[in-house]
Parts: structure tokens; sequence; C-alpha cells
């Protein structure tokens, strides 16, 4: 088992949920604050770490068997977002998805700066899940 730190989709209420909704749901977490958070094409959200500027961003761990990582969770993710390891807030390494490197100088005009608003479902105007 890993745990998956989800931002977007994955997140209970969202589009992608069904891909994690069979693992056990850990908590809400933030990462640590070194992560710029960006809109693609206002579709999904994606991290990136950064030296400067960065904020911790909120999200949603699950515990889910690696297996199910790869079968179930990363066929469904965008060309965009590589799997990657990040750091939370309480100092712990887990899994998630990041922007791949390079995209934020390939494509800046499909990119919106999102990291002020700390999270996906505020930045969406999505309701908090109990």
């Amino acid at each position: 088992m890993a745990e998956l730190f989800c931002n977007g989709g994955a997140m209970r209420g969202g589009n992608l949920h069904h891909n994690v909704a069979q693992h056990k749901f850990v908590g809400a977490a933030r990462t640590a604050p070194i992560y710029r958070f960006f809109s693609v094409r206002d579709e999904f959200p994606a991290l990136l770490l950064s030296e400067d500027g960065g904020a911790a961003i909120e999200g949603e761990l699950y515990d889910v068997p690696m297996d199910n990582i790869r079968t179930d969770f990363l066929p469904d993710e965008p060309a965009e977002l590589e799997l990657t390891v990040i750091a939370l807030d309480d100092g712990r390494s887990v899994l998630a998805v990041g922007l791949r490197p390079g995209y934020l100088e390939s494509i800046p005009e499909q990119l919106t700066e999102i990291t002020e608003h700390g999270g996906w479902r505020k930045y969406r105007g999505l309701p908090e899940q109990d």
C-alpha cells in the first residue's frame, strides 16, 4: 500500500473519485508550502515544486495498493501530469501527480496559476466534503 495525495478530480465528489473510492480514505492533507498550483486549461490541477512562491495545497490522502495506482489511477491522468513524490506539511513523503518537467515553459498559455487559492475546490468554488 502507498499513500496517494489527490488534489483534483480524484477527491471526494470529483469526476475521477471512482479511481480511489474503494480504498481507505486516510484524511484531508496539505502539502508542504513549497508548491505552486496551476489549472491546466481549466480542466484539472497540477502541482509544481517551486523554490519560491509556493504555498501549502489542500488535498486528500488515500491508502492505495501500488498495483491499483498503476492500473486504475494513472491511466485516467492527463498526459501533462506524472507520478511523483511530494512533501506534506507534517514532513511525510507521499505519492502524487505533478506537472511534468518542461510543461511550464512549453504550454504557458494553457496554465493559469491558482496557488493563492490553496486548493482545487476553493479555486472552482466547490463545497468542502465532510
